[in-house]
């Protein structure tokens, strides 16, 4: 089992949203010390966090973290970007960055990781997917695709990392309270809630955690017939 108390935690996109309420988490539960990221360092507001500069499209400062974390034993892939790219419509260069973002992103992170938390005798991963990682909703194409090549990422390197060590869990949720989805009229879930729960799966070695019945009903969906999730198509086709 993984425990939260006495360990060196690093999220990435720490500075608000559900990164915010992670590294506040975190203290709560008696990690020794949380690393958290942001584009702008000075955006990271807890008094105990230690800030790092981090631009997840830009190789090198992502290696750079292995230098400048080298105590890490949980590491949390909380950062991501919604621009909101249309297949059909948006430039591909636009695509390509939802994905450099949202699936390369954390795969360097956790290939600049990975070996830090197996020097320190193992430890834990935990990528935060989405809802839309199970489901296409217009005007999501790109960031629903980059999610949903990201939990085939999470599968396949909690595979690969098992023999070093290191758990890997992946959670999915739905809308959640911050600035993402300020301007949508939906139930949504706390990011504090979201937080707890994610925290929950590391201490409790989960594959999987999914944080709101919205997101339990998609991933339900995946079982029936595509028309349960896509049922506007059927009612088109008549």
């Amino acid at each position: 089992m993984t425990s939260i108390k006495d360990s060196v935690a690093l999220v990435t996109g720490g500075s608000r949203g559900i990164g915010k309420a992670l590294v506040e988490e975190l203290y709560a539960r008696g990690a020794a010390k949380v690393y958290a990221t942001a584009r702008d360092p000075r955006t990271v507001t807890h008094p105990d966090a230690i800030p790092l500069a981090l631009e997840l499209t830009d190789p090198d400062a992502v290696a750079a973290l292995a230098e400048q974390a080298p105590d890490v034993t949980i590491l949390i892939n909380n950062a991501g970007a919604a621009l909101g790219s249309s297949f059909l419509e948006s430039p591909i260069a636009d695509i390509r960055r939802e994905f450099d973002i949202n699936f390369f992103g954390p795969l360097h992170v956790t290939r600049a990781l990975a070996p830090v938390l197996r020097s320190n005798g193992g430890g834990h991963i935990l990528t935060i997917h989405s809802a839309l990682s199970w489901i296409a909703v217009p005007g999501t194409d790109a960031y629903g695709a980059s999610k949903a090549a990201l939990w085939s990422q999470t599968n396949a390197l909690r595979l690969a990392l098992r023999s070093n060590g290191i758990r890997v869990t992946g959670l999915h949720v739905g809308y959640v309270d911050t600035d993402l989805t300020a301007g949508i009229d939906i139930v949504k879930t706390s990011p504090q809630s979201v937080a707890a729960q994610a925290l929950d799966g590391i201490e409790a070695d989960a594959l999987e955690v999914i944080a709101d019945d919205l997101t339990r009903q998609i991933k339900a969906g995946l079982a029936a017939d595509p028309a349960v999730l896509y049922p506007q198509d059927v009612a088109s086709s008549h």
